[in-house]
């Protein structure tokens, strides 16, 4: 459950986020921010921080099925210049928090990334963002850019291992 660790912001814009996310909730974790929920509240933080209401069309689309997938197409198809800064800001700070956890546990032989998230937004992934996040790391920035990445695409593969056992139980 480390996802609901005290988010740590390092930028005024997220020193912002952080008293939006205090304020509706009582506690501000990465969980609110890198969960499809957590696209949902950075986006609402733009929208607030910024003064600019949501289109209409987006609100549309938001309001018929997942509000997260609604923001992250928008922003892919460059159809809504703050849903693309809140997907940006998300993939920035994804970046972050990998690069914290990769850190605190030494993943000298990698870090791989699964999930829903990864692989919906693999090429936001690929760009700068995530990786100077990643990497931005002080006097131990040499350390992380040593560290492989990875994006594990199949977002089934967390399944595999509870199958092979719930077939070997079986057996």
């Amino acid at each position: 459950e480390g996802g609901h660790a005290d988010f740590s912001p390092s930028s005024d814009l997220e020193i912002a986020l952080l008293k939006y996310l205090r304020e509706r909730f009582g506690h501000a974790s990465w969980e609110r921010i890198l969960s499809g929920r957590g696209l949902v509240n950075v986006h609402d933080f733009l929208r607030s921080h910024r003064g600019v209401p949501a289109p209409s069309w987006l609100g549309e689309e938001m309001s018929a099925g997942d509000p997260a997938a609604a923001i992250s197409r928008a922003a892919l198809d460059e159809r809504d210049a703050l849903c693309s800064e809140a997907l940006d800001l998300s993939i920035h700070l994804y970046g972050v928090e990998a690069g914290n956890l990769a850190l605190k546990i030494m993943a000298t032989g990698g870090v791989y990334l699964g999930g829903g998230i990864a692989p919906k937004n693999l090429e936001r992934l690929k760009g700068p963002l995530f990786m100077q996040g990643f990497r931005d790391k002080g006097r131990m920035q040499s350390l992380l850019e040593a560290m492989p990445v990875k994006i594990i695409v199949n977002d089934r593969t967390a399944l595999f291992g509870p199958a092979l056992y719930l077939a070997a139980v079986k057996e």
